[in-house]
């Protein structure tokens, strides 16, 4: 699955082949596509997990509006993944739970 145009990044195809780095995974992704739509071409359903019962999180609405697809990219926690736009060599991390200092970027 690409993401062709997304309603807040716009047309983000014919984006060049780029290398980010899942969980220091390297995955290949597009340039300005979603980072979600990203981990989700590459078979990446679960993108946070719940502090309390470590459920699972991924894409769901896709637009910005909601705290689901919240990964902690380049070190900063809370990223919402379906509206950042890729670009080359990011990293990119399942974050635990959703607060400010989160343990799985370090701070």
């Amino acid at each position: 699955m690409r993401v062709i145009y997304h309603p807040i990044l716009g047309d983000t195809k014919g984006g060049r082949e780029v290398t980010i780095f899942f969980n220091g995974k390297p995955l290949d992704a597009r340039e300005g596509e979603p980072v979600a739509a990203a981990l989700l071409a590459a078979g990446i359903r679960v993108f946070r997990k719940t502090r309390k019962r470590g459920e699972g999180r991924g894409l769901f609405c896709a637009i910005g509006r909601c705290t689901d697809c919240m990964m902690v990219v380049d070190g900063t926690a809370n990223t919402r993944t379906c509206i950042t736009p890729v670009r080359e060599g990011m990293d990119v991390k399942t974050q635990f739970g959703l607060e400010e200092r989160n343990p799985s970027c370090g701070k």
